[in-house]
């Protein structure tokens, strides 16, 4: 009887022993749904990269220069993938400091098919790279038709390596600056990039437009898109791409994944209506070049508050978003008679920015309870992460400009930056690659 009890009483002490490794283990498996979401999530953001920005820039420049365009978003998927691999990883996402990580992960040691929250490190890992890969890319509208390829190659990986790594980091790596839910100074709410993504890519835009200058006869000289419908193709692919960008930043299959999307898919078609409504008032005519604008910007807006607001603040922050960016490429790019050839810096860089300070604003719990029951945005008075988002929308506009105007001088005084004008006025595809998108005959 004794032999007996006894035994029980170890069996019970070995069962509650083995209980926290147990939970462990049950804690770090890998959700095979989660993980199939996210795998389809990074391949449609891949899908924004090329063929959706590669036709969207491809259709807006002159025929001569199409294929130079869509060569640039191309070529990120190659080289921003190697660099991703032996450093970029490890910078973004490995313990470090508050600014840039460490090179725990480099050359990706450590990074397998263990879990890293419901899915697999692997997952996790090759869904952030899309995020690198698209946002170099986006820059590359400011300076279409005039920096020489070899320049853009190596401005490109400086940029991602001084300006991206450090970013994204801060708003999403342990213990970076920006990280709202890792103990971050300046807690910002950034669910699928606005600073990350859009402010840092907008605001270095602007800075490659003034620093290389007008293209040779701009503004005087119509400087037509050479296919529209390319661009509307382009714009399409982008507004599906960016489902798997924002939804599958909730890293899992779950509530605020559909939010995020219903998010997403609304507040581009508010900004549709808000653009035109703009374009029509003042132009007469709704374009459309105007509408497939309008929902990049609004797709664009809602991105850094995407997991964090309801579907009426995601039709605000799209239609407001529509009006903003409009004005800010219909009226002030044509006051300050700045050449940002593609609007990189009206759409990414002011809608960024709008949509960062409207998600202080919008973010609720009833969302996402990232606060566990604490006020997330301003309408439920919390100030100060009001305050944080605007100051993080602040530090991006001072880091990737600081950091992207002395990436450009050093590449423009060991190499050059744009083509001499022969070779602009022949045109990109020819004297970058040898090649034409339209033969005659």
């Amino acid at each position: 009887m004794k032999t007996s009890t006894l035994s029980r009483l170890l069996t019970v002490l070995l069962f509650l022993l083995a209980l926290p490794a147990l939970a462990q283990a049950e804690e770090a498996q890998v959700d095979s749904g989660d993980n199939a979401w996210i795998l389809v999530c990074s391949a449609l953001v891949l899908l924004m990269t090329g063929p959706g920005l590669a036709l969207f820039y491809g259709g807006l420049v002159r025929k001569k220069n199409l294929l130079a365009t869509m060569m640039q978003s191309f070529m990120m998927m190659a080289v921003i993938t190697v660099l991703w691999g032996v450093v970029g990883y490890s910078l973004a996402f490995s313990p470090g400091n508050s600014f840039i990580g460490g090179f725990d992960h480099l050359f990706l040691n450590g990074v397998g098919t263990e879990a890293n929250g419901s899915i697999s490190h692997l997952t996790f890992m090759t869904f952030q790279l899309m995020f690198a890969i698209i946002t170099p890319a986006l820059i590359s509208g400011a300076f279409a038709e005039r920096m020489k390829f070899t320049s853009m190659l190596v401005f490109m990986v400086l940029w991602s390596l001084l300006v991206y790594l450090p970013m994204a980091h801060m708003v999403w790596g342990p213990g970076g600056l920006m990280n709202a839910f890792d103990g971050g100074l300046i807690g910002c709410l950034d669910f699928a990039g606005g600073t990350v993504v859009h402010i840092s890519s907008g605001v270095s835009a602007l800075v490659c437009a003034l620093v290389l200058g007008k293209r040779i006869g701009y503004p005087s000289e119509a400087m037509r898109p050479n296919s529209l419908p390319l661009s509307f193709i382009g714009a399409c692919l982008l507004w599906v791409g960016w489902f798997g960008f924002n939804a599958g930043s909730a890293l899992a299959a779950d509530g605020i994944a559909a939010s995020a999307f219903v998010a997403t898919h609304f507040a581009a078609a508010a900004a549709v209506l808000g653009w035109l409504v703009a374009e029509w008032m003042r132009d007469g005519k709704p374009s459309m070049l105007g509408g497939i604008t309008g929902a990049v910007a609004g797709l664009v807006c809602i991105t850094p508050g995407a997991g964090f607001v309801s579907p009426m603040a995601a039709l605000i922050i799209g239609f407001l978003g529509g009006l903003v960016c409009y004005f800010a490429v219909a009226v002030v790019k044509a006051k300050l008679n700045y050449d940002d050839s593609l609007d990189a810096f009206g759409v990414h860089g002011v809608g960024g920015t709008l949509g960062a300070i409207l998600t202080g604003v919008f973010a609720t719990k009833a969302i996402n309870d990232g606060f566990d029951g604490a006020p997330m945005g301003l309408l439920e008075g919390n100030m100060s992460q009001f305050v944080n988002n605007i100051l993080g929308a602040l530090l991006t506009w001072v880091l990737a400009a600081a950091a992207t105007y002395i990436i450009l001088k050093i590449v423009d005084a060991t190499m050059g930056l744009r083509v001499d004008e022969a070779d602009e006025l022949e045109g990109l595809d020819l004297t970058q690659h040898g090649e034409e998108a339209y033969l005659e005959g």
